[in-house]
C-alpha cells in the first residue's frame, strides 16, 4: 500500500500523511488519528516506520526472553551464561541492552519493538518451531530488521542463528555410555518443537546404530527441560531400570537429569551404582549433585558473544549462522 492509498482512505492529502507518519509539524488530533487508523487498516504504518528506523537509532540491542512463571531466568545457568556473553559485546560496542519478556500466551509481534523505535537489532531466546513463531520471524526478515536466534534453528528458512553442535554432543554422550558397557539407553528428551531436541534424538540414534542396537519405544521419555519434569519421569524410569529394560539414561539437559536422579533416589536407585546417567549443558549443578553428573558442555557464553557480534561487530554482520563445538565432561554418574 502506498501513501496515496492512505491519503485517499483518510480523506487528506499525501503531504498530510507524510507529516503524520514522520511526526513533522502541527497536526490536528482528529486528523492524526484518521491517518494512523487508515495506515493501520492498509498495513502502511509498518513500512513507513521501518523507513524511519533506517534513519534513526535507539542505541538499544533487544533481547527477547520467554516469560516463564515461577522460573528465575537470570539465575539459570543457560540464560545467565548467554546473557553475560551478549552483555560483554554490548558493553564493548557502547550499546544498551533492552530485555523484553515474551508471554507465550500472547500474540508474537517482534516487529513492534522496531516500529516503536525501542531497539535497533534483536536477539531471540526461547524460540520454538510453530506456525505463529515462524510467521513472526518471517515478518522480521521481510522488513530487513536485523535479528539473530540463539539455540533454535529453522532448516527451511534463512533466519540467522547461533547454536551448539547438539547432534554431535548427544552422539558423544550416548557413545560414552555404550563404551562403558551399557546396551539399553533411555533418552529423556525435550519437546520436539525445539530443534535441539531433534538434534539430540539424531545423535542418540546414530550412536545406537553404530553399535548395532535397535531402539525400543519404551526407551523414549519426554520432559520439558525442567527439573520437575525429570522428577515426573522417574516413576517410569525406575520401573524400566528395575525390570532390566534399561541400564542407563541420557537426559537432554542437566535440570531433567538432576530431577530424574532425585526422583530415582526415592526408589532406592543411585546413579553410578544402579544405572548410568549423563546430562547436557554442564551447568553448575552437575558438579554439586552426588554423585557428580557427567554432562555435555555447551559454550553458552560464547554463543551470546557470537550472536551479539553478528549484530554489533561490522566485520561479522554478513555472517548468517554459527554452530559452536561441544565437549563431553565425564564424572561419576556415568561410570559403574
Amino acid at each position: 500500500m502506498s501513501r496515496k492509498d492512505v491519503a485517499k482512505l483518510a480523506g487528506v492529502s499525501e503531504a498530510t500523511v507524510s507529516r503524520v507518519m514522520n511526526n513533522v509539524g502541527p497536526i490536528k488530533k482528529e486528523t492524526r488519528e484518521k491517518v494512523l487508523q487508515a495506515a493501520e487498516q492498509l498495513g502502511y504504518e509498518l513500512n513507513a516506520l521501518a523507513q524511519q528506523l533506517a534513519r534513526q537509532k535507539s542505541g538499544n540491542l533487544g533481547v527477547v526472553l520467554p516469560h516463564v512463571p515461577k522460573v528465575h531466568l537470570f539465575s539459570t545457568y543457560y540464560f545467565s551464561e548467554i546473557l553475560s556473553g551478549i552483555a560483554e559485546i554490548a558493553r564493548k560496542s557502547n550499546v544498551d541492552l533492552l530485555m523484553v519478556f515474551q508471554d507465550p500466551t500472547q500474540r508474537r509481534d517482534y516487529t513492534k519493538l522496531f516500529r516503536s523505535k525501542k531497539i535497533d537489532s534483536c536477539i531471540i531466546l526461547g524460540s520454538n518451531d510453530n506456525e505463529e513463531e515462524r510467521a513472526a520471524l518471517q515478518e522480521l526478515s521481510d522488513h530487513d530488521f536485523p535479528f539473530v536466534i540463539i539455540n533454535q534453528r529453522f532448516p527451511e528458512s534463512s533466519f540467522r542463528f547461533v547454536d551448539g553442535d547438539h547432534e554431535y554432543g548427544s552422539y558423544l554422550a550416548v557413545s560414552h555410555l555404550l563404551d562403558q558397557g551399557s546396551r539399553k539407553v533411555a533418552l529423556l528428551n525435550g519437546p520436539k518443537q525445539y530443534s535441539n531436541s531433534i538434534d539430540r534424538y539424531k545423535g542418540y540414534i546414530k550412536a545406537l546404530e553404530e553399535h548395532s542396537i535397535a531402539i525400543q519405544d519404551q526407551w523414549l521419555v519426554e520432559g520439558n527441560y525442567s527439573r520437575k519434569s525429570g522428577m515426573a519421569a522417574a516413576e517410569k524410569l525406575a520401573s524400566l531400570i528395575k525390570t532390566g529394560a534399561i541400564d542407563s539414561i541420557f537426559a537432554a539437559n542437566d535440570r531433567m537429569a538432576i530431577g530424574a536422579m532425585e526422583g530415582l533416589s526415592a526408589y532406592e536407585l543411585e546413579a553410578g551404582k544402579h544405572y548410568r546417567i549423563i546430562g547436557y549443558d554442564n551447568s553448575d549443578g552437575a558438579n554439586i549433585v552426588t554423585p557428580k553428573l557427567s554432562s555435555v558442555a555447551v559454550p553458552f557464553y560464547d554463543m551470546g558473544v557470537t550472536a551479539a557480534s553478528f549484530l554489533l561487530n561490522e566485520a561479522q554482520q554478513a555472517e548468517q549462522y554459527a554452530i559452536l563445538p561441544v565437549t563431553l565432561v565425564v564424572r561419576q554418574s556415568s561410570i559403574l
